[in-house]
C-alpha cells in the first residue's frame, strides 16, 4: 500500500500543479462587439489605480440615465459630473484611519471568508484622472451596449431593501457614500477581482484568478487594447 501511494504521489502533485496553472491562466473572454466602441456614441470611462485598489470613473449623466437602483443611489450624492465607483470590505474599505493601525483588520478582511461588502459611489468634479500618474490611469471608450452591461453588473452588486439601495456609511459633505452589497469579500474575491468582473461585463477579457492586484486590472486593459488594434501595413 505504501509503495502504491509513493507511486501515485508524483501524479497527484502534477495534477494539483496543473490545476493551479490552469486557474492562473484562465481567461474570461471579452465581447468584440462591445469593446472597443466603434463609430459615434461611445461612452468614455476611466480606470484609476492607486497602487493597491482600482476605482472606475463614469459620466454621471450616463449612470443615471438607465434608471433603477444604481441611478437612485447616484442621485443621493453631492455635485459632480463624474462618479467614482469601487467595491470592498464593509469595514476596512470605509475606514480612513492610517493603514498601520489597521493591519489586523486587513488580515480579518482577507482571510475570514464571507465578509460583508459595500459599493462606493463618490462624486467628482472635473477630470477624475487628474490626480493619477499616466501609468496609473486608463481611459476606455465603450459602446452604449457595453456600458449598459457594465452598469448592470455594478447594479447587481447592490443589496436592495424594498427595491432601494441601502446606505451603510456616508462621508461628511459631498463625499462618498457606501451602499450595502450582496457580494462578500475575502482573499479569493477582493476589490480588484470585482473590478475585473465589471470590466468583463463591458467586453474586456480578464484573468479572474490573477486580478487580485490593481496592476493586473490595468494589464488586462492594455492587452485588450493591443488585441483590438487594427493591423498595420
Amino acid at each position: 500500500m505504501g509503495k502504491r501511494a509513493g507511486t501515485l504521489g508524483p501524479f497527484l502533485l502534477a495534477g494539483v500543479l496543473g490545476a493551479v496553472a490552469a486557474l492562473w491562466t484562465w481567461t474570461l473572454p471579452g465581447d468584440p462587439s462591445r469593446f472597443p466602441a466603434t463609430g459615434t456614441g461611445g461612452v468614455e470611462i476611466q480606470i484609476l489605480n492607486n497602487g493597491f485598489h482600482t476605482d472606475l470613473a463614469v459620466p454621471r449623466a450616463r449612470l443615471e440615465a438607465g434608471g433603477g437602483p444604481l441611478a437612485e443611489a447616484s442621485r443621493t450624492l453631492g455635485q459632480g459630473d463624474w462618479v467614482l465607483i469601487g467595491w470592498g470590505d464593509a469595514k476596512f474599505f470605509v475606514d480612513e484611519s492610517p493603514m498601520e493601525g489597521r493591519l489586523l483588520d486587513g488580515a480579518r478582511a482577507f482571510f475570514m471568508p464571507g465578509n460583508p461588502s459595500v459599493v462606493m459611489l463618490d462624486p467628482e468634479a472635473g477630470d477624475p484622472g487628474r490626480r493619477f500618474a499616466p501609468d496609473r490611469r486608463r481611459t476606455l471608450r465603450l459602446s452604449p451596449a457595453a456600458f449598459d452591461a457594465l452598469r448592470s453588473r455594478i447594479e447587481t452588486s447592490l443589496a436592495l431593501e424594498e427595491g432601494s439601495p441601502r446606505v451603510t456609511t456616508a462621508r461628511p459633505g459631498a463625499g462618498a457614500r457606501f451602499f450595502a452589497s450582496r457580494e462578500t469579500f475575502w482573499i479569493g474575491y477582493i476589490c480588484n477581482s470585482w473590478m475585473a468582473r465589471v470590466l468583463n461585463a463591458g467586453g474586456v477579457p480578464v484573468r479572474p484568478m490573477r486580478a487580485v492586484t490593481a496592476g493586473e486590472v490595468i494589464a488586462s486593459l492594455d492587452r485588450a487594447e493591443l488585441d483590438t488594434e487594427a493591423p498595420r501595413d
